[in-house]
């Protein structure tokens, strides 16, 4: 018989695919949590594609009238004992779930927020921003997903309403033993396969990576790199124009989106993951932690949380973001290193398998919902 409490669930669910949403669809799915509480769920994401993100149209805005009277519906009949809320800390999306946040106050329902993004820091000298942030955060636990973005809300959230939950992400092994590792013997004669695989976002450092290919291509070291993923801020013609610009035809590829095995089998035949990402936003990328889990070196950079994913030299190389030329040795130093890729890759795995498992992430924000529904 499940618990009396009853939860409240605000989060983001797919599509369109990205972290928060990911992490949300886990989070529903999960018989660890919704066996421990009485659950009820409300998707928060209006965009249906990653080019809608951050845009505002009247399709959003009826979407999200139909979101408050749900809301109000269950405060009403439910009683929730605590509310989760996927909490944007800028842009439009803020101040929607400001509204949200003041119906939860007004039912004095306790508030756990889970921040996915960060941005709080840039906007904090702002007037207008202070009073929100200090309305948002007051009385409220707040979860991050790393040590490293506390700074980012330190000046709203005390450390005694802090909790650190880092996210988790499926493990694949099953699939890995069924398919035959191409990694395994390295061969240091063949072209290295290099995979990046986010939204073709430029802050995601698409056109970075690109560029540092360009200089490795003078050194005529042999690889081939594939990039997977949906048209962001950078269409395909965009890419693809950019990429002949830089003579990378033959070398460079893009493939789109790709899902279920597909994807699988992307992680699969990579030997390197490349992610350098200088999106101000990036708290902790899952796609790392999928990478790690198929035993992937990892090359990326010293932005929000991933400095607690990859451990820089042990199970990867981070660079400064923007840094070409730093981006470019990186991926030099492990094309022409089989040995220090195997090495790297077998110690991400033992890491994703230490901290990282789907398991660990639900067992971890468990123990926070009901710390918190616990509290006087």
């Amino acid at each position: 018989m499940k618990p009396n409490q009853r939860v409240l669930f605000l989060l983001h669910l797919p599509p369109p695919v990205h972290g928060s949403s990911i992490v949300g669809l886990n989070i529903r799915n999960s018989a660890t949590i919704n066996g421990s509480f009485q659950c009820s769920y409300l998707n928060l994401l209006a965009s249906k594609r990653v080019t809608e993100t951050g845009k505002v149209s009247f399709g959003k805005i009826f979407g999200f009238l139909g979101t408050w009277i749900q809301l109000l519906k269950l405060l009403i009949f439910e009683r929730p004992k605590l509310c989760y809320l996927a909490l944007t800390v800028s842009g439009a999306a803020l101040y929607k779930d400001l509204i949200l946040i003041a119906l939860l106050k007004i039912f004095s329902v306790k508030r756990l927020y889970h921040l996915h993004n960060k941005g709080v820091r840039l906007y904090k000298n702002s007037a207008v921003h202070k009073i929100v942030y200090r309305f948002v955060f007051k009385d409220a636990d707040v979860v991050v997903l790393s040590p490293h973005l506390y700074a980012d809300v330190q000046d709203f959230v005390p450390v005694s309403k802090l909790h650190v939950c880092a996210n988790g992400v499926e493990d694949e092994s099953n699939f890995m033993k069924e398919h035959r590792n191409p990694r395994e013997p390295a061969i240091e004669s063949r072209a290295v396969n290099i995979l990046f695989l986010s939204n073709l976002i430029e802050s995601k450092g698409v056109f970075v990576l690109l560029e540092a290919l360009a200089l490795l291509k003078q050194k005529e070291l042999l690889y081939n790199c594939v990039f997977i993923g949906s048209e962001g801020s950078i269409s395909s013609s965009q890419f693809n124009e950019r990429r002949t610009e830089l003579k990378l035809d033959g070398l460079v590829s893009y493939e789109g989106r790709k899902y279920g095995e597909e994807k699988k089998r992307a992680f699969l035949t990579a030997d390197i993951f490349a992610f350098p990402t200088y999106y101000g936003y990036e708290c902790f990328p899952l796609v790392l932690l999928e990478a790690m889990s198929y035993s992937l070196p990892i090359i990326s950079t010293f932005e929000g949380g991933i400095q607690d994913i990859v451990a820089d030299g042990i199970t990867g190389l981070l660079v400064q973001q923007k840094d070409v030329n730093s981006l470019a040795n990186a991926l030099e130093v492990l094309i022409r290193n089989p040995q220090l890729r195997s090495e790297m890759g077998k110690a991400g795995r033992m890491k994703y398998e230490e901290e990282f498992t789907l398991e660990k992430f639900e067992d971890r924000l468990l123990g926070i919902l009901k710390n918190v529904i616990e509290k006087k």
